[in-house]
């Protein structure tokens, strides 16, 4: 199956800029696709120094929804939002009073990785701290969603009056340049040695699955397989990844009940693949099974509300998968309605309106809801999203106005 290569390199213009992140993209654009990919054949996009993090999440989003192997490799330089300290990776018109609006919030990658099936999704990071964001790291993580491989590292500012240069990244590629595909897990440790050799020390090295709240660096970095890769450790029960709560916590994982260890494998499919929800429910996406995979979606929820409660995060987490699920079944309504629950649900429970997941739940409400081809359906969901993005304005100016634009241009439609 073709696989999927995003690269993306981004810094801010001027004095704010930390690395030339956008110097890597003609040496990864060298490298024939297919090596990029680790696949036969591979479709590959490049975003070099985007202004707009919504015109970033567009791409993104295509590219998590593209069937295959999925690669990333992201550079650029990290920092924190004034308002909620949240990490954002910074574009190129990013300065440390706006980045809570020009940067992209790194929980918007997280949210749009969290569907893809375990094993499919490879993240290579060259990432530059400012001040702020390096001591934020040290007691927090930096999620990336449940089943993506991560790999790279993360550099702590540069002198002042520096601008430094993705030494990771460019080992990377240069490596590649000459011709085969080293495992994922090999290939890092040996642009890890050409950087060291360089007189690199002192960065976070990130390696391999993240951890259930995120990723964390390894202590040293264990020696690379024989075999050229490195075999991954996975947990000798199932458990569901840790669900994601703002504000950095760290919660358990959740475990799968007895009742769900061992339910009918899916049709055609391995049965240790329904051991792990996600990686049964997006199969079945793939397959174009949408009905399995809401089921088994919906069985999940309700087992989560019982346990948990419904407006626990355990039985949200659910809903939110079924939004999604509605949407790549192509029923924008149902997945509008699904994320305005949800929404209303985090706000009933008194999460505050700019916390990152009211947010993205009120955004994939809007998005979905201009998506809608039927007026009427339009017409009913419609006063129900002015409502909430009244209360959750987000971080596009005119949202609102533009709700209640569509509204009145729906009111001349049959």
């Amino acid at each position: 199956m073709p696989g999927t290569v995003l690269l993306l390199a981004a810094s801010p213009v001027g004095k704010g800029c930390l690395v030339d992140a956008a110097s890597v993209l003609p040496v990864l654009a060298a490298v024939p696709p297919a090596i990029l990919a680790g696949t036969d054949t591979a479709n590959v996009v490049e975003l070099a120094d985007p202004l707009e993090p919504q015109a970033v999440l567009t791409r993104l989003r295509a590219a998590a929804a593209a069937p295959g192997p999925l690669t990333l490799f992201v550079t650029g330089q990290l920092q924190l939002d004034r308002r909620q300290h949240l990490p954002h990776l910074a574009l190129a018109r990013t300065t440390p009073s706006t980045v809570r609006y020009t940067g992209l919030p790194w929980h918007w990658l997280r949210e749009e990785l969290r569907l893809r099936a375990p094993g499919t999704t490879t993240l290579l990071v060259d990432l530059h701290a400012d001040a702020e964001t390096w001591g934020w790291l040290r007691g927090h993580v930096l999620e990336c969603g449940p089943g993506v491989a991560v790999y790279g590292r993360i550099a702590p500012p540069p002198g002042r009056r520096t601008v430094a240069v993705p030494t990771y990244m460019k080992a990377l590629a240069t490596i590649l340049r000459s011709g085969g595909r080293p495992a994922v897990e090999q290939l890092h440790q040996m642009a890890l040695a050409r950087i060291a050799g360089e007189g690199e020390v002192g960065d976070l090295v990130l390696h391999g699955f993240p951890a259930a709240a995120g990723f964390t660096p390894a202590q040293p970095a264990p020696p690379a397989h024989p075999s050229g890769s490195a075999p991954l450790a996975h947990p000798a029960s199932p458990a569901l990844p840790a669900l994601p709560v703002p504000g950095g916590h760290r919660p358990q994982p959740l475990r799968i009940p007895p009742s769900f260890q061992t339910p009918r494998p899916a049709p055609d499919g391995p049965r240790d693949a329904v051991l792990d929800p996600h990686a049964a429910i997006a199969t079945a996406v793939q397959d174009g099974r949408h009905a399995d995979a809401d089921a088994l979606a919906a069985r999940w929820e309700g087992t989560a509300a019982a346990s948990h409660g419904v407006g626990s995060e355990a039985a949200l987490h659910w809903s939110e998968v079924r939004a999604d699920l509605a949407m790549f079944a192509g029923d924008a309504a149902r997945s509008c309605r699904a994320w305005l629950v949800v929404a209303a649900a985090r706000l009933a429970a008194g999460q505050p309106v700019d916390a990152p997941a009211v947010e993205a739940a009120v955004d994939r409400a809007h998005h979905q809801w201009g998506r809608i081809t039927d007026p009427s359906r339009a017409r009913e969901l419609g006063p129900a999203l002015a409502e909430l993005r009244g209360r959750v304005p987000g971080r596009r100016q005119g949202a609102l106005d533009h709700i209640h634009r569509q509204l009145r241009q729906l009111q001349t439609q049959g």
